[in-house]
């Protein structure tokens, strides 16, 4: 590795991190200025975009394009910055001590950057095995965008051989994550004022009964978790992100929204736990208020589902990566990712990129220096693997 590659790599972050591309804005103007710089080196590529052509993944490929190669794959969404305390502007990459400050430095820009940094000299090669990108929008939003991209990439372009997918690891092997589902239930309660509880139905105390039961249902996961398995906790986790309802102290409030879900280990049969909520509901809440009216009542509606990595240290991307490493070790991770559907659509998947997940989402997120380093080695190790055609 030259001390040029990796100041380009650090460039490129800083390029990168400059677009705002918090999830619930568009990502074009980044995807446009990727694309632009490898149309630039002769590096075709491609589109798939959402249906309001807002947002949009790219796939480029360097290389041979009659043959399946090896995906590095990141996504360009970010999480938001809304009610957190930067000490900096968090779209203005600042380096200090070793650590590169900014909203997606860590997840997973930095990743992306380091892809994008190593183009020119990936391409001079004339590679005989191809590496392919895959920028993908709307991860942290349910993984989105990218189903879009793979289905294009079944579709119409040779199957890769495997992916890397460049979350953040600390550089060691990740061979499997937890899937996920979320949803919103809506409880209509009936209003009226609040000194006449008994004349209408409470929408927020029939929502505290379901998420007591999600409560106790999480505990009960807990008590009979596993001690050997390789997932840190050992059990499904729900999460409760959002509640909303109400509207003044003293009126009995009709409407309460919650947004739920869990993230499931990969051999469970994530229906289970979906039934007994609803069952709950069925049979516990709805009753209660449609005992007042009966246009009361609960809905759930399944929002997302993205499906977990299932391990396989023996699949042709986790074993080009101890190939490539030296790495003997593999473990899993509780975070949701891309992986999965890719490893669903028939191209193995392996999780391995720099910076460490404790940092994302968080304020002032960085990446070291060093993790950058050790990540730029490695996709040069990979050049050296994917010009001999192996």
């Amino acid at each position: 590795m030259t001390t040029n590659t990796l100041s380009s790599s650090i460039e490129w972050l800083d390029r990168l991190v400059a677009f705002d591309t918090t999830s619930r804005l568009s990502n074009l103007a980044l995807i446009d200025d990727v694309q632009n710089y490898l149309r630039e080196l002769g590096i075709p590529t491609r589109l798939t975009r959402n249906d309001e052509g807002s947002k949009a993944n790219l796939w480029a490929t360097i290389g041979p394009e009659d043959r399946g190669g090896v995906v590095l794959s990141g996504h360009t969404d970010v999480v938001p910055v809304d009610g957190q305390e930067w000490s900096r502007d968090p779209f203005k990459m600042h380096r200090e001590n070793g650590k590169l400050y900014a909203r997606g430095t860590c997840d997973m820009k930095g990743f992306c950057a380091i892809a994008l940094a190593l183009a020119p000299e990936m391409q001079r090669r004339r590679l005989k095995t191809p590496i392919h990108f895959a920028f993908s929008y709307d991860e942290e939003v349910g993984c989105i965008g990218v189903r879009r991209l793979i289905k294009d990439v079944v579709d119409n372009l040779p199957l890769p051989r495997a992916v890397v997918v460049g979350e953040p690891t600390m550089m060691k092997i990740i061979g499997g994550n937890k899937g996920g589902r979320a949803f919103r239930t809506t409880v209509r309660g009936v209003p009226g004022h609040s000194s006449e509880p008994h004349r209408g139905a409470n929408s927020i105390m029939a929502t505290g009964r379901i998420i007591t039961f999600i409560e106790d249902l999480q505990q009960e996961l807990a008590d009979n978790a596993d001690p050997d398995s390789p997932f840190d906790p050992p059990y499904t986790t729900f999460d409760l992100g959002v509640i909303e309802g109400g509207t003044a102290h003293n009126i009995i409030p009709e409407y309460t929204h919650l947004n739920w879900g869990y993230r499931g280990l990969p051999d469970e049969v994530p229906d289970v736990l979906e039934n007994r909520v609803r069952a709950f509901i069925a049979e516990t809440v709805e009753p209660k208020l449609k005992a007042v009216a009966p246009h009361a009542g609960v809905t759930t509606v399944l929002r997302n589902t993205t499906p977990p990595l299932m391990p396989d240290v023996e699949s042709a991307a986790e074993q080009l990566i101890r190939h490539l490493t030296g790495l003997n070790e593999s473990s899993t991770v509780s975070f949701g990712t891309e992986a999965g559907l890719f490893q669903q659509a028939g191209i193995p998947g392996v999780i391995f990129g720099p910076g460490s997940i404790q940092q994302a989402h968080q304020p002032d997120e960085f990446i070291e220096v060093s993790q950058m380093a050790e990540c730029v080695a490695f996709i040069e190790k990979l050049m050296d693997w994917a010009e001999t055609g192996a």
